[in-house]
């Protein structure tokens, strides 16, 4: 059985989404509830959840496990799995760990950009690497099945979790650093011991994270991908999409500045880059597997490789989370 799998999306959700989703034949998405909520928002956003679970129950359900990916398959709609791009809902409290995968986090980032109690993010100057804390929450999170996500970490705290994690990691949405430096794109070493360690890469389809940005070509992405698999296996890539459909502006402010800098714009993206980036004109929403279907297979990618990083390798790496 095949499947298709979107490793992280941040849409404002709605059923007109969660129908695209469905018309691309999405058996699950890694959705982000959280990036600097605290836990008491975290809950209100869980809340919301609750109610398109309600309204839109013939197109989407909550995700726990992979078994849950195939009960959406059969019953024809998208499992949602929720991920943090924060450590910010567990405060300083080791103990809310477990709480927040009581509703359902199966996903975590060690930090977002910044420094965090737990690691240093891919915008610091100085990278100290996985802290203390840093070192027990990753302990818990592999207790009760959270999966560590460093997309955007920096490198060393990046290779500290890899080592001091006990199950892989994964590297949600970003692409390798050899196709295109920006900050948030990974070294070909780091990739190397993310697949030894049998993690997995969601490749960005986020114009930021791409050559040549919204102009970026099919060919030129699944150029990137056959490369990237010669590096780390076909194995340990997918999809992690970060698609932000239909969301305003403001929103990417948000994500950027949260509550800790009054600075627009601060981070991914620059100044003079404000907003969110248009997509390419073959990837403008999750519709746009089929254009990829077609662009890996034409860089000589087999049918059971193309299914593989479409779904059927993030479907296995679910197979860890408890």
């Amino acid at each position: 059985m095949n499947y298709k799998i979107d490793n992280l999306q941040y849409c404002k959700w709605s059923r007109e989404v969660f129908q695209i989703n469905h018309d691309a034949g999405l058996d699950a998405v890694h959705v982000t509830v959280v990036y600097h909520e605290d836990y008491d928002e975290f809950l209100r956003r869980v809340s919301e959840w609750s109610d398109h679970f309600k309204q839109n129950s013939d197109l989407i359900l909550l995700g726990k496990n992979y078994k849950d990916i195939d009960k959406a398959k059969s019953e024809n709609k998208t499992a949602i799995f929720f991920g943090f791009q924060n450590c910010s809902p567990i405060e300083d409290d080791i103990g809310l760990i477990e709480k927040v995968h009581e509703h359902g986090c199966r996903f975590m980032q060690l930090t977002y950009n910044n420094q965090s109690l737990l690691a240093t993010g891919c915008y610091e100057k100085n990278d100290s690497g996985v802290t203390n804390f840093g070192k027990e929450a990753i302990k818990e999170m592999n207790r009760v099945g959270i999966v560590i996500d460093m997309s955007h970490s920096g490198e060393k705290s990046t290779f500290d979790a890899i080592e001091l994690s006990e199950k892989p990691i994964a590297i949600t949405h970003a692409n390798p650093s050899f196709w295109h430096k920006a900050l948030r794109n990974k070294s070909t070493d780091l990739l190397k011991t993310l697949a030894d360690s049998k993690g997995m890469l969601g490749l960005s389809l986020y114009a930021h994270h791409l050559k040549d940005s919204t102009n970026c070509k099919l060919e030129s992405f699944c150029e990137m991908a056959a490369k990237t698999a010669e590096i780390m296996g076909v194995k340990n890539i997918g999809v992690g999409s970060d698609l932000c459909l239909n969301q305003p502006d403001n929103v990417v402010e948000w994500m950027r500045n949260g509550t800790w800098t009054k600075t627009k714009n601060f981070g991914e993206g620059s100044k003079s880059k404000p907003g969110f980036p248009k997509q390419p004109d073959w990837f403008i929403d999750a519709r746009g597997f089929k254009n990829l279907e077609k662009g890996l297979k034409k860089v000589g990618f087999n049918d059971e490789d193309v299914n593989g990083i479409l779904g059927n390798n993030w479907y296995n790496f679910y197979k860890g989370i408890n």
